[in-house]
């Protein structure tokens, strides 16, 4: 019987630990012989992730039990922690352990526990290894090191590296072999061309990131596995703050022994292919191999070893591409023809790995989870082999969204994900609108997709609207949309969200007056930001932010990102004021509406103490606020107690400061 109940006063069957448990999504997956593998999250087990393998009759393992963790750190975000082949002894697995951040190998047929390869380091943040390849022609692993040469967070070091895989080099740094030298700051994987005479990869150096500008550097491998004649072949590091250089953000070999990268030189990250050869005589002709489609191929490149295309077997590519959202699609590199696949999926993850006319990839949609999904290029056949997604609660409660374009400051164009109010089981009395909450995603050089999150759901279904706003600077929507946050961070951002909240109550959608921000990483420094710049909000909910840019600009974060603010936010040598002037910390006098915030206390990405100063600007100001540290967790919550505290405090704030009465969720103590 369907109910008539005020806007967030609605009852619902999505509850926090359901949400919780079924919180992240698998990733890196690939082929080892016939067998799918693929990295999966664990919430109840400590966040950790562990392997699994999912075998020809059909049956599905966990390769590590806990406490092994499948993670590397490389760059704090990390990327593909393994590579696996097959022997006649079974599969031979490489994998990076986050507890540690050693390689270690195993044969998971075998009755052995996984062996270290690599060495431990007392200085800084010791080995970190990432994007491995088995060279086992060679009897070892290539890939990235990062290798701390200090105790401060930039003493930092990265080179392509080989590992002994005879465990030889688990005592002994110098067993080591250093591939490539540490000219650049910054170095992904190695790619090996078909012959195994030449190995690719991307490089950039700060004050860059590798949306900014990148090179795709080349080298031949002598008789021993040595590089030689190293040089850059395509690409353009520009200039950090004029944002002028060339982006690509993956290169593989085809072949034929040419190279294909995905570059957005021509605005969009597209496909190209360029012969190396000629490159080394100066002439380099490049090809884009679907061209006049304004729509991108590839996406930012926050973890090493990402993945929006490969070639196949007969010549063809399975590439990932999209405007706004993605599709999986087969690409003639000679005709220029594009097949997308049939399916529900409007989300691929950066992640592929083919073999013959399979090609396996992770996606979901606006009404499924993130799934395993196997593509037939004979039969253009897609099927869900493994991860399918279960409806874990009754779907007539998941959200409704909606794709909009809202119009901001100065005409611009804003995309967002509008999910309304929704629940079978009731409807709020005439005349009330409900009250929104604006999600600004992380980054910020990131999106929101469009797919189920049961997160949202936890909201909706209770009667309050969420709006995922893809504010400029956004990726998906091509490098001007994504340029528009240069040099203007907390400004772009700040309006964009305000434009999609203000929008959604003229129309009528939203009460005005119950209105409130949430966001985390970069979205919690926005939702910070917007807090202490506008009345618009109601309330807010800030997670592991970013609250003081000197702080962060002068050493308070990681390497990665330690001079990412000289493009958003401009030269900090040039414009010291403005990063004052622009910081919540030191706009903490103008902040008036309640908020809640949530910190990992073992996070060094957005480090606990910017929180803390925070808060002590705040303290005696009158202002409600909460504040949650959390032991254990990094730059995002992993664990399900974590997930689940989290979401009933966030839910109680809405609660209390809307005047919704809820007793589903404990009261949460705001102190002024």
């Amino acid at each position: 019987m369907v109910t008539t109940a005020p806007y967030g006063a609605w009852t619902s069957p999505v509850d926090a630990r359901t949400v919780a448990a079924h919180e992240g999504r698998p990733a890196f997956v690939g082929l080892v012989g016939d067998e799918v593998w693929w990295t999966e999250p664990r919430p109840a087990e400590g966040g950790r992730r562990t392997l699994v393998r999912r075998r020809p009759d059909g049956a599905e393992e966990s390769v590590l039990p806990a406490p092994w963790n499948v993670r590397s750190r490389v760059l704090e975000y990390g990327g593909q922690p393994w590579a696996g082949t097959d022997t006649a002894q079974g599969p031979l697995i490489v994998f990076s352990n986050f507890d540690d951040q050693r390689l270690y190998a195993c044969a998971p047929d075998g009755d052995t526990a996984p062996r270290p390869l690599t060495p431990r380091s007392a200085v800084g943040g010791g080995l970190r290894w990432v994007d491995p390849v088995l060279r086992r022609d060679l009897g070892e692993v290539w890939c990235v090191l990062e290798e701390f040469t200090g105790e401060g967070p930039t003493e930092v070091r990265r080179v392509l590296a080989a590992v002994p895989l005879d465990g030889s080099a688990a005592e002994d740094r110098t067993r080591v072999r250093e591939l490539s030298d540490d000219r650049h700051r910054f170095v992904t994987g190695p790619r090996i061309s078909p012959d195994g005479r030449r190995a690719a990869w991307i490089a950039w150096d700060h004050p860059r990131m590798p949306w900014d500008g990148t090179l795709v550097m080349v080298a031949r491998i002598g008789a021993e596995g040595t590089f030689e004649d190293v040089r850059p072949v395509v690409g353009d590091l520009g200039s950090a703050a004029s944002g002028d250089g060339e982006s690509v953000a993956q290169v593989e070999w085809a072949a034929d022994g040419s190279l294909l990268f995905v570059s957005d030189r021509s605005g969009w990250w597209e496909l190209q292919r360029i012969d190396p050869d000629a490159a080394a005589d100066g002439a380099v002709a490049r090809r884009a191999l679907c061209p006049a489609r304004q729509e991108e191929f590839g996406g930012p490149l926050w973890n090493v070893g990402q993945r929006w295309f490969l070639p196949l077997d007969d010549g063809t590519l399975a590439v990932i591409h999209g405007r706004g959202s993605t599709a999986l699609g087969i690409l003639d590199p000679v005709t220029g023809e594009l097949v997308d696949a049939a399916g529900p999926w409007t989300e691929w993850s950066p992640t592929l790995a083919v073999h013959g006319s399979r090609v396996l990839g992770i996606a979901a949609g606006p009404h499924s989870s993130y799934e395993l999904v196997e593509l037939d290029t004979r039969t253009g056949h897609a099927r869900v082999p493994a991860c399918r997604h279960v409806d874990v609660l009754d779907p007539a409660y998941h959200p409704r969204p909606q794709s909009r374009t809202f119009t901001g400051p100065d005409g611009r164009d804003i995309h967002a994900h509008i999910h309304p109010p929704h629940n079978p089981d009731h409807v709020a009395p005439d005349g009330e609108l409900p009250p929104y909450v604006v999600w600004a995603h992380g980054g910020p050089t990131g999106r929101a997709p469009l797919v189920l999150d049961l997160e949202i759901a936890y909201f909706t279904s209770r009667g309050i609207g969420v709006a995922e706003v893809n504010y400029g600077g956004s990726t998906g929507y091509g490098r001007e949309y994504r340029e528009r946050l240069r040099g203007r961070w907390g400004v772009v951002d700040v309006e964009d969200c305000a434009a999609v909240a203000r929008a959604l109550a003229d129309e009528g959608s939203a009460d005005r007056a119950r209105l409130a921000i949430r966001g985390g990483s970069a979205g919690g420094w926005t939702a910070a930001a917007s807090l202490t710049t506008t009345d618009l909000y109601a309330c807010g909910t800030i997670s592991y932010p970013v609250l003081d840019l000197t702080g962060w600009a002068t050493g308070g974060t990681h390497d990665f990102e330690s001079q990412y603010l000289e493009s958003l936010v401009g030269p900090f040598a040039e414009v010291p004021d403005r990063y004052r002037e622009r910081s919540p910390l030191h706009r903490a006098d103008r902040i008036a509406a309640p908020f809640l915030l949530l910190q990992g206390l073992d996070d060094v990405i957005c480090p606990p103490a910017q929180c803390e100063r925070f808060l002590a600007a705040v303290a005696g100001r009158g202002v409600p606020h909460a504040y949650l540290p959390f032991a254990g967790e990094g730059h995002g919550f992993r664990r399900a107690e974590t997930m689940v505290r989290a979401m009933e405090a966030e839910l109680a704030l809405y609660a209390q400061t809307f005047g919704i009465t809820r007793d589903d969720v404990p009261a949460l103590e705001l102190r002024g």
